[in-house]
């Protein structure tokens, strides 16, 4: 299952975090924000593909796709 999120500030970053630790694909639709006020949330899911493992991709110039890892059998 892909969540879709649409942040509007940085304390919403939470959920980007909850849902990709729980498993789930995440697109962090960032479009509703400045560019100053994205930069954070896109550090922040920088570093929990570094910390947990898994992938990230930008769809558009403020829409990025959080795969987490595949699980392990």
């Amino acid at each position: 299952m892909v969540k879709t999120l649409h942040p509007t500030s940085y304390n919403e970053v939470y959920y980007v975090g909850h849902f990709f630790r729980q498993g789930f694909a995440v697109i962090m639709d960032l479009t509703a924000m400045t560019d100053a006020d994205a930069l954070p949330l896109v550090d922040f899911a920088a570093g929990l593909i570094v910390g947990r493992g898994g992938a990230m991709e930008r769809v558009t110039p403020k829409v990025f796709l959080l795969t987490p890892p595949a699980p392990h059998p």
